[in-house]
């Protein structure tokens, strides 16, 4: 579909759509009425009751991990909320929200709502000492899902201690995909810059309300922009300096450095821009490429609370480019796990879990490789292309992944994912490009993305900035 071949779309894997379907439960809906009409209300309750009766397997499930977690009888008031990020209608999830906590009261759990449980009028909280010295319990239950089946996922909290998080899966009805009646998050693109010139990589020196300062790397050159009057002016082009020809499929990485202006990292050279006015040097080199955003590295993204109750940060982990191809050769700076080194890949993203981090790696060999440090698995059900990134957000689940795809007509898009489990769910509608996708980065602070995409109508290569919004 395009020149570069790292970033082609992943083959030998199914297309996931997220479009909104048909449910079984709006065709009963119509037979119901039909029913009521032509047999009387009597078949009307019990076909009701029939699709009730499919969610009572999982919600009885889900009720035993979580009493398991907060021990029956023995814990205070629950805080219960339940919220619909799958494709399931609005009664579907009301009749699953009743279930859940019916079955969650016949196991002695005593649900409240959240001002009832800080009241201290609550005749139930104050109904003995040992009840009224109780802490109220919030547990937060997410209706999501996957190519093959409903995912239920229920964050267990309890004052300062750390959350216990449970999860079961229900089956999904033959012939429905999972998707969403309305998608909880969006995507946003901004168009930064623009020109003729293949462009590998931007980076973003100063912004105000929006970006003032830039840095564009291309095959050649590094370029830095003011913006004045609402438009880029040039300030500085510095010469790239290569002794050997770049590889057909060319890629770079241009990133802020902390006692320096920039890096810039191409195959086989790394070149460094320092002083005012800046001045560059390159040199031949092999040192790893970063593949995650310093700010995560630094402090700046903590993630799961560790054995000393502390939060854990996420290593800098950087990864070795093959110079004479177009991808990483699965050596890093460092293991993750037991996993030393990972397969050959062309883009990778990042998802903390509740004890570990689950790594994403778009291999060469065609798939996507899902390892959190003691497996390595593979997905199956998608339509992503070779570019795939992650961003940290105050939306959702806090972590979602970017990822490519593209259509007959050569265009490309990004769409928001994130993972309940191992399979991904998408989070947001997609955005779209008039064109292919050539490289997709995670921004400096960590919360949103630089696409850069070659616009195949004009043949010039357009810079976009994603950012999540956590409503439309």
């Amino acid at each position: 579909m395009r020149a570069a071949v790292y970033n082609a779309a992943i083959p030998n894997i199914i297309a996931n759509s997220v479009n909104r379907v048909l449910r079984p439960a709006c065709r009963l809906r119509v037979v119901m009425k039909i029913s009521c009409v032509l047999l009387g209300c009597a078949l009307l309750v019990q076909a009701l009751g029939a699709q009730a009766a499919e969610w009572s397997g999982p919600e009885q499930q889900l009720a035993r991990k979580i009493v398991a977690v907060t021990g029956q009888g023995s814990v205070g008031p629950v805080i219960l909320t339940v919220e619909n990020r799958s494709s399931l209608g609005k009664r579907d999830s009301e009749v699953i929200q009743n279930g859940l906590r019916s079955a969650l009261e016949g196991l002695g759990v005593h649900i409240v709502r959240s001002e009832a449980a800080s009241s201290p009028g609550n005749s139930r909280t104050n109904s003995s000492p040992s009840n009224s010295s109780q802490s109220s319990t919030s547990v937060k239950v997410s209706l999501s899902e996957n190519s093959a089946s409903y995912v239920w996922v229920a964050e267990i909290r309890k004052g300062a201690v750390e959350p216990v998080m449970v999860m079961v899966t229900a089956p999904r009805p033959e012939g429905t995909t999972a998707g969403y009646e309305t998608v909880p998050l969006s995507l946003r693109k901004t168009l930064l810059f623009a020109q003729d010139d293949p462009i590998l990589d931007l980076v973003v020196l100063e912004e105000n309300a929006t970006p003032t300062r830039i840095a564009v790397l291309d095959a050649e050159k590094i370029s830095t922009y003011r913006s004045q009057g609402g438009k880029w002016q040039l300030e500085q082009g510095l010469t790239v300096i290569h002794g050997r020809p770049w590889p057909r499929d060319l890629r770079g990485r241009l990133v802020a450095a902390k006692d320096h202006s920039l890096d810039a990292y191409l195959p086989g050279v790394l070149c460094r821009a320092a002083g005012a006015p800046l001045t560059l040097s390159c040199r031949e080199s092999d040192d790893p490429w970063p593949l995650l955003p310093a700010a995560w590295s630094s402090g700046g993204a903590s993630v799961f609370p560790s054995a000393g109750s502390t939060a854990a940060t996420i290593p800098a982990v950087g990864a070795f480019y093959a110079a004479s191809r177009n991808f990483f050769t699965g050596a890093l700076t460092a293991g993750i796990g037991t996993f030393s080194a990972v397969p050959k890949f062309y883009s990778t993203a990042l998802v903390p879990r509740d004890k570990s981090m689950l790594w994403l790696f778009a291999a060469v060999d065609g798939r996507v490789h899902l390892i959190d440090g003691m497996s390595d698995q593979t997905t199956t059900g998608l339509d992503w292309g070779s570019d795939l990134t992650s961003v940290k957000t105050a939306c959702g689940a806090a972590w979602q992944v970017l990822a490519t795809s593209s259509d007959d007509a050569g265009g490309d898009s990004v769409r928001a994912y994130e993972f309940p489990d191992r399979d991904p769910v998408a989070v947001s509608a997609a955005v779209d490009f008039a064109g292919a996708v050539t490289a997709l980065w995670t921004e400096a602070k960590g919360d949103t993305a630089i696409v850069v995409v070659r616009n195949r109508e004009t043949g010039s290569y357009e810079v976009f900035r994603l950012a999540v919004a956590c409503s439309q």
